[in-house]
């Protein structure tokens, strides 16, 4: 072989390796980003609407929240009146989030109740049902937001009340599941609310099968009614009881982490809420659901 032609076979290899070099790494960020996880911070908080202190449990409540900077934010008992802004917006001002408000209340009453959804983004859409039986003033709202440069679902509902009352949650929990299928499209879905029951009743059951409950996935448990998983404030007469929870959907999440939040008072002996707040930290894959 001549020196010119062996010469020219190197080059030749050399330029191939090259290539090959360069499609190995094409091959190998494009599997990255596929299965790529971001995380997804969520917490759920019923706010006691007006009483006690208003004002100060807002601030007790922005100051937590800020600290946090969760992704999303789903909130009860959100009240407005005539002397009263409404305080969801109140603290998505605060906070610099966008947020949509849910009631079965009319537009044009001054006093409205109900729940709302905070993203830390923007919201693209939004809709709101009533659920049966109407006499028990219950309703879901849900958001399509942009959060992460993700697209979104999020979901806010506040279910009833009385322990005898499964039959009613039931019928509520499929209203809201109703609500899902309606909006949710191929866009992975987060729920957050009072769901007045433990995770593990039977009216609940319905979420377990496309949702995890994000609390009982990173922690034993055991009694859901222990004072240490409690999500109602036992300091202000409350029962020990779990019953404010994040869903996730399972084929677009997985959890990380879970914790009770907003469960301590301040100096002067004031609490946020009657309720403590559930804090839930997610990875949410690109692999689009089936």
């Amino acid at each position: 072989m001549t020196p010119r032609r062996a010469r020219s076979l190197r080059f030749t290899v050399a330029l191939l390796l090259a290539a090959a070099f360069v499609l190995a790494g094409c091959a190998s960020t494009a599997r990255g980003a596929k299965g790529s996880e971001a995380p997804l911070d969520v917490v759920t908080l019923n706010l006691w609407h007006d009483k006690q202190d208003w004002r100060h449990r807002q601030d007790m409540i922005v100051a937590e929240l800020r600290t946090l900077a969760p992704d999303v934010i789903v909130v009860q008992e959100v009240l407005q009146d005539v002397a009263l802004p409404n305080q969801a917006q109140v603290l998505a001002s605060r906070l610099g989030y966008d947020y949509r408000f849910f009631s079965v209340d009319a537009p044009s009453q001054a006093r409205r109740y109900g729940n709302a959804i905070l993203v830390r983004g923007t919201v693209e859409a939004s809709r709101e049902v009533k659920l049966a039986p109407l006499d028990d003033y219950r309703n879901a709202g849900w958001v399509r937001a942009t959060v992460r440069g993700r697209p979104l679902n999020v979901y806010a509902t506040h279910l009833h009340h009385t322990p005898e009352g499964g039959a009613i949650r039931a019928e509520q929990v499929a209203g809201v599941l109703a609500l899902i299928d309606a909006t949710s499209g191929d866009v992975p879905s987060v729920i957050g609310g009072d769901f007045n029951t433990r995770s593990d009743t039977p009216e609940l059951a319905p979420l377990a099968a496309k949702f995890i409950e994000a609390y009982a996935r990173t922690h034993e448990v055991g009694d859901a009614n222990a004072v240490a998983h409690s999500t109602l404030n036992t300091h202000l007469g409350h029962p020990p009881e779990r019953i404010d929870h994040v869903f996730v959907q399972r084929d677009a999440f997985r959890v990380v982490d879970a914790r009770i939040i907003l469960d301590r008072p301040d100096a002067g002996g004031a609490w946020p809420s009657d309720h403590y707040g559930v804090w839930v930290r997610v990875m949410q894959s690109d692999v689009s659901r089936r």
